[in-house]
């Protein structure tokens, strides 16, 4: 009898184990514990080009160890882009999801809109800790988060000044807390003394943004000797002198320029906006290849000393939630707003629909759900981020978001009807970078520079003539021939104008409104 029971019991005591298991899975409770948290590193203009995980001339000089590590432990993305290259409007199309004429924020000079439905609102609501820390560049003040310490404008390298959330908002004035010290250290440092102090029943959503890489490209004291001696490759479409070189219809922004600002800054510091590192610098008595060489390494050095002072920050950060214990449950997001040209087409700064300037790098890694060191090759937007990151929290994505949750995609199974196309628009009007609508596939892209300001803030009055340019990305990923022209193409730029067309009705960016923009659209056959 003795016998029969016990084998009764260890029958009887697993199953019973399994339907406490169960209920346990079933209790709202233990759902909420399992919500991950969200750490979302965002930085500027730290291109594609220096990640080091993306290939090209610069990779094995990168300073990467910390975004290989989330590389290798979790998912790179190798086809993510921005609507509009260009900081302030993507950083709005990342919380709210929707397009730059949806949201309101076309250029620099325009502010969110607060009343906006946000990916930090839905969240909070949610019962999400809400933090950021670093640049948020959106003029208005942050919603949506329970801490904030965020840079004045694009914020100070050196000695930065914050506004906090226990203060009252000083509106445009930079006014706030001054704290000593490097500012991509002192984000760090900010974000993750935030982080530790949550209550950890309850997950958060740390927005860890910093100022680098933007222009002036600096970096602290200890990366200062980094790549002495070094000669950095060029690219190999650098001494491209202008439209005639390949047939593109723009001037652009070339390195000429970045010299005459290091000239200026070189005579009088307070004669520019921002203090670059390492001045004085002079071209003078050069001829123009040999001084445009010189401002390349100069340009390069500065420029990846700068990003390997964020990856040794994303390494204090992912040592942190390592220290916490709390890295499983923690979905860790590196992306830059956009990309950014270093010398190809002889060009710095972002804002063209070329490859360098619109693609934004970017890894997550989440070792709950996401596999390991996997790549996704599928067309993602700035606009899906929203959505996808409501996914992983359980909720709704914000109302009137665009984007769609990518989540499925990263676990390998991608929707059947998964976009294959993506639509671009660059709002603001100068002559060498005219407002321009661009569409990319998997292989081609069609870009109609329409060259007018429309009324959009931050624009020179100056008209370009309109003009079209198209690119095999197949035949010619650096995008050195503009082959609009080519009849080879003739049928399948016919049929990219007309996915042009069914874009812009889909995402509701018509110009309906414009008379200006009608009128240029009835000449180049594309009026709705």
């Amino acid at each position: 009898m003795e016998n029969k029971l016990k084998c009764i019991c260890a029958g009887v005591l697993p199953f019973l184990g399994m339907i406490h298991s169960v209920s346990a899975n079933e209790n709202p409770n233990s759902k909420e514990e399992h919500r991950p948290n969200i750490l979302f590193i965002l930085s500027d203009d730290h291109t594609s080009q220096t990640w080091g995980i993306y290939g090209g001339i610069l990779a094995d000089y990168a300073q990467n160890q910390h975004i290989r590590r989330l590389a290798n432990e979790g998912i790179t993305l190798d086809n993510c882009f921005c609507t509009n290259s260009l900081s302030t409007p993507s950083r709005a199309s990342i919380l709210t999801g929707r397009y730059s004429h949806q949201n309101g924020v076309y250029t620099l000079e325009d502010s969110l809109d607060v009343t906006l439905p946000t990916l930090a609102k839905v969240l909070q609501k949610a019962g999400y800790h809400t933090g950021l820390v670093g640049k948020w560049h959106l003029k208005s003040q942050p919603q949506g988060f329970d801490y904030y310490s965020v840079f004045h404008d694009q914020g100070e390298y050196r000695d930065p000044t914050f506004k906090n959330s226990n203060d009252p908002w000083p509106g445009q004035r930079n006014f706030g807390e001054r704290i000593h010290g490097f500012s991509t250290d002192i984000v760090t440092e900010k974000a993750i003394r935030w982080m530790k102090e949550q209550d950890k029943n309850q997950p958060f959503l740390m927005c860890c943004h910093f100022k680098a890489t933007h222009e002036p490209y600096d970096f602290p004291e200890r990366m200062r000797h980094l790549y002495d001696g070094v000669t950095f490759p060029e690219p190999e479409n650098f001494l491209d002198w202008g439209p005639e070189t390949n047939g593109r219809t723009f001037q652009g922004q070339p390195l000429e320029d970045m010299i005459r600002r290091w000239h200026t800054a070189s005579e009088d510091p307070d004669r520019w906006w921002c203090r670059y590192p390492e001045l004085p610098f002079s071209a003078k008595g050069m001829n123009r290849t040999a001084a445009r060489k010189a401002a390349y390494q100069k340009l390069i050095r500065d420029y990846l000393r700068c990003g390997a002072t964020v990856d040794d920050n994303i390494g204090k950060l992912l040592d942190a939630l390592d220290e916490m214990g709390i890295a499983d449950n923690t979905i860790v997001i590196y992306v830059s707003d956009q990309g950014y040209f270093l010398g190809e087409h002889g060009f710095f700064d972002k804002r063209m629909f070329y490859e360098e300037a619109a693609r934004m790098p970017f890894v997550i890694r989440y070792p709950r759900e996401l596999p390991a060191g996997k790549r996704l090759n599928d067309l993602i937007l700035n606009v899906d981020f929203a959505s996808t990151l409501a996914d992983f929290a359980g909720i709704e994505a914000p109302e009137g978001a665009q984007g769609r949750s990518f989540r499925d995609n990263l676990r390998g199974k991608t929707p059947a009807d998964w976009r294959k196309s993506i639509y671009y628009r660059y709002w603001t009007q100068h002559k060498i970078r005219p407002a321009h609508i661009g569409i990319r596939t998997d292989r081609y892209k069609l870009m109609f520079l329409y060259g007018d300001k429309l009324n959009m803030t931050g624009s020179e009055d100056y008209v370009s003539q309109p003009s079209w340019e198209f690119y095999d990305l197949q035949k010619d990923p650096k995008e050195n021939h503009n082959a609009y022209h080519d009849k080879e193409y003739t049928e399948i730029i016919r049929r990219m104008k007309k996915e042009m067309l069914r874009l812009r009705q889909e995402t509701g960016d018509t110009d309906a409104n414009s008379q200006r923009m009608q009128e240029i659209l009835r000449k180049e056959g594309l009026a709705e």
